[in-house]
């Protein structure tokens, strides 16, 4: 029953255009709280430290208020939080100047006058935003969605009307594609996606879930995945991960192309994808790694299947990958290394702490965070080597993930954002 909360690093803005290649917008450098690729990859040329501590590589560290598990995300100097009241009664959206830590916009969007129960590791603003063309869009889940002008900081639209029974809380986050804003929307009541006219918050394709759920109870219908854009016969499609299933969506129009089925719910891992083959886990009640080829269409549950890993298999923390390995740690954590193309396993690690936070693949390293706000350093190879183990305040953890700019981390405890880098 629990969720998946990440981050991302840093970001300037850039005339380019859409990894989609569709249209000219101004792009972030980490627009997504997995990074540009929505992989977890921080940039090839970003050199960042190896070790920190309360009282080294550390350039700043600023209190943020409420509570939430969002990561942040960043453009022309700003790195965009949301957060929440611990009660859930009032939403915020935050930025923070990414060179002095200054706070520099923290507005509340609404109120709530009777926040739904949620699970203790859950927050009310798990969600991590997403920029796009010079906008960050900011969701709460059932609470609420918003559009911001990034150099305004006006507010341009809100939704308030897509709801469902989270159970326990909100936690998959939207992604943005060409003009669209697209996020899950798997309650315990109702499962479908839905995607959103950047410009003016109106309704473009809304699409159910094809699974039928009617045997299952609400608690297995739920799912707390965020989708990534893959390509596959030169096509640009939403690969989704809900309850029972994964499918692949037209980006475009919300058209159902491919679906596979497997027993599993609650999923918050995010899946990962290369080469024509998605890496997902299946989450509770036994959570299995699968790697999954993506050609075909219809239901391929039959012959979609590369293999799957059944041990120390994670349902929140997303894994990330390089050319032959899986890195990924569970909940419990332990971290492991697995072959790409066979699942078999290479080495496993005892980090001695929860993880709820996606690790971050840079330089040759694996960076793990931990909820008692510890970050284990692992060469990213066949061989398990510890580079370095470092800490942050006391039992002030992460549920949120790494985000980067230039050659900074920038991490989200649950008190603050820090911004770490050789000194």
């Amino acid at each position: 029953m629990l969720l998946h909360f990440a981050w991302p690093v840093c970001a300037v803005l850039a005339s380019l255009q859409d990894s989609d290649g569709k249209r000219p917008t101004t792009r972030a450098e980490w627009p997504d709280y997995r990074g540009p690729r929505r992989d977890g990859h921080a940039p090839e040329q970003a050199k960042l430290p190896l070790t920190w501590s309360n009282d080294k590589n550390v350039t700043w560290r600023t209190p943020i208020r409420g509570v939430a598990w969002s990561s942040p995300v960043i453009a022309a100097g700003l790195a965009w939080l949301t957060s929440a009241k611990d009660d859930g009664s009032e939403h915020y959206v935050i930025a923070v100047d990414v060179a002095s830590g200054k706070v520099v916009h923290d507005e509340k969007l609404w109120d709530i006058a009777k926040p739904a129960p949620k699970h203790e590791l859950n927050s009310y603003a798990s969600p991590s935003p997403v920029l796009a063309g010079g906008r960050v869009f900011v969701h709460f889940g059932s609470y609420g969605s918003a559009c911001i002008d990034t150099a305004t900081r006006k507010v341009l639209w809100q939704r308030r009307d897509l709801v469902c029974d989270h159970i326990v809380g909100p936690g998959s986050s939207p992604i943005a594609y060409d003009d669209l804003f697209v996020f899950h929307v798997d309650g315990g009541d109702v499962q479908y996606l839905v995607a959103l006219d950047q410009a003016t918050g109106a309704t473009r394709w809304k699409t159910k879930r094809s699974v039928d759920f009617r045997e299952l109870s609400p608690d297995e219908r739920k799912a707390y995945s965020t989708p990534i854009l893959v390509t596959v016969d030169g096509e640009t499609r939403l690969l989704s991960a809900g309850a029972e299933a994964v499918y692949q969506y037209e980006a475009a129009t919300g058209r159902e192309v491919w679906r596979y089925r497997y027993r599993g719910y609650s999923m918050s891992a995010r899946p990962i994808a290369i080469d024509g083959v998605a890496y997902l886990t299946t989450a509770f009640n036994r959570p299995r790694l699968l790697a999954l080829d993506l050609s075909g269409e219809g239901d391929v549950s039959d012959r979609a299947l590369v293999w799957e890993q059944k041990r120390n298999v994670p349902t929140m923390p997303s894994p990330v990958l390089d050319a032959t390995r899986i890195y990924m740690s569970n909940d419990a954590g332990i971290a492991s290394c697995l072959d790409r193309k066979t699942g078999e396993r290479r080495w496993l690690l005892r980090l001695d702490a929860e993880v709820s936070a996606s690790p971050l693949l840079a330089q040759g390293r694996v960076y793990f965070f931990d909820r008692e706000g510890r970050t284990t350093v692992l060469a990213a190879s066949d061989e398990l080597t510890v580079l370095a183990r470092n800490e942050l305040g006391e039992g002030d953890g992460f549920m949120a993930s790494p985000a980067v700019v230039d050659d900074a981390f920038l991490l989200r405890s649950k008190r603050y954002l820090y911004r770490i880098e050789e000194q």
